[in-house]
């Protein structure tokens, strides 16, 4: 469901607490107060939907637009859903760091593992469920769906394998695979002789995460905590660092 609240009434005679929901399929309840911006927000929902959105936009005579503009009136948009889910499969170092920070961004964290050793509550704190079972049925019984984030992080390419295998065409918000370019390309050319789709292939991002030259396990998982909540929020992944001409020295 998203959620429209009028902000900023602005030149507009709007009023402030003004609401519309908007579902996923179109439906719309409530008004903002005026018919052209409820189709607006309504014509916007979709992308809003893909992107989880939480943001303030403004009515320009355009159309809304993110830029702020003197005298534009405001309004909040929010994607109303269930806290994210965030599964890690494989509890080894990496996977235990993506579980830390995973929560720390405030996921649903589920830790999978066929290792009584590995998925271990004692180790994994943070996580709000761990799995010690067989990849392949409890893969097959998690749910899986846009709300979701799907990471392999096993001990190795096997394992990677039969899990992703076991989550390709489930719709995950983010599907990601650890590993090197040879051996990651090995796995989706297996998959893909098997008849998986190409477009299906192409949405798994691997090698996984943003290139911020991570060495360690835990740099490791915030190069893909990263990655995830670029394209979760829509992101571009650029840097936002940026100086207007030369510093000068007063």
């Amino acid at each position: 469901m998203l959620l429209a609240t009028v902000l900023d009434p602005g030149p507009d005679g709007l009023e402030r607490g003004a609401k519309l929901l908007v579902a996923r399929d179109g439906v719309c309840g409530g008004s903002l107060g005026d018919a052209r911006l409820d189709a607006l927000v309504a014509a916007r929902a979709p992308d809003a939907f893909a992107r989880h959105a939480a943001e303030t936009v403004y009515l320009h005579p355009d159309g809304l637009s993110d830029r702020a503009r003197a005298g534009a009136a405001g309004l909040y948009l929010e994607v109303v859903e269930s806290k994210p889910a965030f599964l890690v499969v494989g509890a080894g170092h990496i996977g235990r760091s993506l579980a830390r920070l995973a929560s720390f961004l405030d996921y649903r964290v589920a830790v999978l593992d066929d290792r009584a050793d590995f998925a271990d509550a004692a180790l994994l704190p943070e996580a709000d469920e761990v799995i010690c079972e067989d990849f392949a049925t409890a893969l097959d019984r998690f749910p899986i769906g846009p709300n979701t984030a799907v990471v392999m992080v096993t001990r190795g390419h096997k394992q990677d394998e039969l899990s992703l295998r076991r989550c390709l065409g489930r719709g995950a918000g983010y599907l990601g695979m650890i590993g090197s370019k040879r051996r990651t390309a090995a796995v989706l050319d297996h998959l893909r002789a098997e008849g998986f789709a190409a477009d299906e292939l192409a949405r798994v991002r691997t090698p996984i995460g943003l290139d911020i030259g991570a060495e360690t396990p835990e740099e490791i998982a915030l190069s893909i905590m990263a990655e995830a909540v670029m394209l979760r929020r829509g992101g571009a992944g650029a840097p936002l660092y940026h100086r207007r001409g030369p510093a000068r020295a007063e």
